[in-house]
């Protein structure tokens, strides 16, 4: 009797499971007068999203470019190898913005932010480097996994409110976190990106560029980014949009750029919102070797990062994307690309203040 019970019971558990799974998700879209739709309407393409900004390969240029000597050490990163396992010792002290904004960095692209009218938001959170099947098949490609750290803990994470993501690559969009975050949050995506939800009753909101949607006091804009979208591996189809998030309350501004190269989208994005507060910028993924007119077309350099923070008017850039809890995709080493955008903004002599925190470093603004 007791192995019939059990039997039963796991039956009636996966019932549930399966019937979870195909539960359709709820899919608002949020388009708006001031809405940007860049898409090719006709030939073979037609359908894709593109970026706004296009430069073919060879006539591709930058604001600023370091030529040589580019990652020296510095007396405030502190390294168990050269560039490599570092912690970041100097202040960590950020301008008087009174803000009411405050947040977590994660680890690669990952932020847990406390909004000014008391509201708990994830951005592009991945608990672990990639999503599945990368997360299985980068032991075999030779991808060294590290120790990713924080954890947040279950209490925290029934405390999210909302889930912003940013594109579909598999170290910034996880099917694994939205289970793990369940059906409690609102999950704001691009245009498009609702199809590669998984199923369970999901809260979803799509945007377009320069939409926004109201959650109580906070606006949350999605914005132009430029860089590309799949989830098919080696074919990136860009059949969703991709982009940045801009939170405003009160007109303070956090803005997420996600992943992106430099273009004058950024030139955009003050002269629509004006200048931005806080600015979460990738400093990495650029690439260093014959591939990086590729690589850094849709990644910033940490001085392409610089440049982007001065044209947004940033009053306080948090860098990201480098880090022991990060993948190395054409960096040097964890924190080249930290040592580099140091080197890089003596020499530009960059007047926008930069906060540099650890992965799990916290900050209120």
């Amino acid at each position: 009797m007791k192995l019939t019970l059990v039997s039963a019971t796991a039956l009636l558990g996966s019932a549930v499971l399966l019937s979870a799974c195909s539960t359709p998700n709820r899919v608002e879209q949020q388009l708006g007068a001031d809405a940007v739709i860049e898409q090719v309407t006709e030939g073979e393409y037609k359908g894709m999203y593109r970026n706004l900004y296009r430069t073919p390969p060879g006539k591709r240029q930058y604001p600023a470019n370091c030529e040589a000597d580019c990652y020296p050490a510095h007396q405030l990163v502190t390294c168990k190898a050269p560039a490599q396992d570092c912690q970041y010792t100097g202040p960590q002290q950020a301008p008087a913005l009174n803000s009411g904004f405050s947040l977590q960095w994660l680890g690669h692209a990952s932020f847990l932010v406390h909004t000014p009218d008391g509201q708990q938001l994830l951005i592009d959170p991945v608990f672990g480097q990639f999503d599945w099947p990368v997360s299985w098949a980068q032991h075999f490609a030779g991808i060294i996994k590290r120790p990713y750290t924080p954890k947040l803990s279950a209490e925290q994470l029934a405390a999210t409110d909302a889930v912003l993501y940013s594109h579909l690559h598999y170290d910034h969009f996880s099917h694994a976190s939205i289970h793990q975050l369940g059906t409690q949050p609102t999950y704001y995506l691009p245009l498009g990106m609702a199809n590669y939800m998984p199923k369970g009753g999901y809260n979803v909101v799509e945007q377009a560029w320069y939409s926004n949607s109201q959650r109580g006091e906070l606006a949350v804009h999605l914005v132009p980014a430029h860089h590309f979208n799949s989830r098919k591996l080696f074919n990136d189809d860009n059949r969703a949009m991709w982009g940045g998030w801009l939170l405003e309350h009160a007109g303070k501004t956090l803005f997420f750029a996600g992943d992106t190269g430099y273009s004058e989208h950024f030139k955009d994005i003050q002269q629509r919102y004006g200048d931005i507060d806080i600015c979460l910028i990738p400093i990495a993924s650029y690439h260093h070797d014959k591939d990086g007119d590729w690589y850094r077309y849709v990644h910033t350099t940490p001085e392409d990062a610089l440049v982007a923070a001065g044209d947004l008017g940033c009053k306080v850039m948090i860098p990201w994307g480098y880090g022991n809890g990060s993948w190395l995709m054409g960096d040097v080493s964890s924190h080249s690309p930290l040592l580099r955008l140091l080197h890089m903004q003596q020499q530009l002599n960059s007047q926008v203040p930069l906060l540099i925190l650890n992965e799990g470093g916290s900050v209120i603004l």
